[in-house]
């Protein structure tokens, strides 16, 4: 089965082209084959294009119309499985209460408490929603168990929608361990690391004030390395601090937040090729300071954003809203925006066959209902998504 995309008045492909990072094409035409793209090129040519490549005989055209077509968005950075809710937190923060990590554990005690089948039907509905969103790519954390049992289903449920799964037992300390951190630490580097590491790809650790200190992350991330995950830090969220030198001296993929950054975190950020990872929608539902994503990525830093979907500090699955955040509140450009959303995110997971809509990548893709990728950021709070296509099936 084939699928034709043509008449598409501008086309993001991320396939650099000069000073143009995004790869823009105009008066473009898409060639899906089966899950991947087949081919790539001026709409004139399309019509001949496929009927060369097509071997089936079958083949659906679709015309976009003048609209614009971009990469699907990869989301590097959410927590989609937890029990409960925490509005009356949001609303306290509007209301002036500070945010602090220590929330965490009124979701701890929901999802403890919920059953597979619940937290398997919230999973779906936001999975559902994020298709919706144009978001084609999804890396999940655990986090909200910390328990042996409770971490390790959480693994296993996220693996059942994504195979970006992060073992993220060090979110927070649970209440039972308040008086034995150590013991804690332990245990997330034994059994309960044991029990995540066969459902899951990446180790985080949340190291900030609050949660969990340079050398106790430190140890987590390394004791993850040892069976074969590959670290992540949530870090510099709530003050300057470790996280991101940690990341870095550790190889991390990412370093999530980096709201507060030293010169110093922005030149090894900038030296590195681990991702700063920024996340709007936090500081949008906390009030706290934004990244300052132009220092970053003037410095020569690789930047992604993401949403960080979760009940607590920001229950926004929108990444088209991310989007009009960083161009709005943080200084990028829409280019910028949409690159970080999308190839800036595939870089956060170190795939190469998302985020392109090149010759052979996978063919995650959205069809804007606009005439330009601007419109994202244009007219913000609207809805911009026409349809959305992942693996070469139409699924928002």
């Amino acid at each position: 089965m084939s699928i034709l995309i043509t008449n598409i008045g501008e086309l993001t492909t991320n396939v650099a082209a000069g000073s143009d990072a995004c790869g823009t094409l105009v008066d473009a035409a898409v060639l899906i084959e089966g899950s991947h793209i087949a081919w790539v090129g001026p709409a004139d040519q399309a019509a001949e294009r496929a009927r060369r490549d097509d071997a089936s005989g079958t083949r659906t055209v679709v015309d976009a119309r003048g609209r614009a077509v971009i990469p699907g968005f990869v989301d590097s950075h959410s927590h989609l499985v937890f029990g409960g809710e925490r509005s009356a937190e949001f609303a306290a923060r509007m209301a002036g209460q500070p945010y602090s990590a220590g929330g965490i554990r009124t979701t701890v005690t929901a999802t403890r408490s919920a059953t597979d089948d619940e937290l398997r039907r919230r999973l779906a509905g936001l999975v559902t929603e994020l298709h919706a969103q144009g978001t084609t790519t999804i890396e999940i954390k655990t986090g909200y168990g910390l328990t042996v049992h409770d971490e390790a289903r959480l693994a296993r449920l996220a693996a059942e929608v994504t195979p970006e799964v992060t073992y993220l037992g060090a979110h927070v300390v649970p209440v039972e361990y308040v008086h034995d951190r150590a013991g804690y630490v332990d245990l997330v580097c034994g059994p309960m690391l044991a029990a995540c590491a066969p459902h899951a790809k990446w180790v985080d650790v949340f190291c900030e004030t609050g949660a969990f200190t340079a050398d106790e992350s430190r140890r987590i991330l390394e004791a993850g390395i040892a069976h074969g995950l590959v670290p992540r830090v949530h870090g510099n969220q709530l003050g300057a601090g470790p996280g991101v030198r940690l990341a870095v001296a550790l190889g991390a993929a990412s370093v999530d937040h980096c709201t507060f950054l030293t010169d110093e975190d922005v030149a090894a950020l900038a030296a590195s090729d681990t991702v700063a990872t920024l996340l709007p929608g936090v500081e949008f539902s906390t009030r706290h300071p934004y990244p300052d994503a132009r220092r970053l990525i003037d410095a020569g830093a690789t930047v992604a954003i993401a949403c960080d979907c979760n009940p607590g500090s920001n229950f926004s699955s929108s990444m088209p809203l991310m989007v009009a955040l960083a161009v709005r509140e943080m200084r990028m450009t829409v280019p910028e925006a949409i690159w970080a959303a999308t190839a800036g995110g595939a870089r956060a997971l170190r795939r190469d066959d998302i985020g392109v809509l090149a010759m052979g990548k996978r063919a995650d893709l959205v069809v804007l209902g606009a005439p330009s990728r601007t419109y994202l950021a244009y007219r913000a709070g609207v809805p911009q998504i026409d349809s959305v296509y992942k693996d070469g099936v139409q699924v928002g």
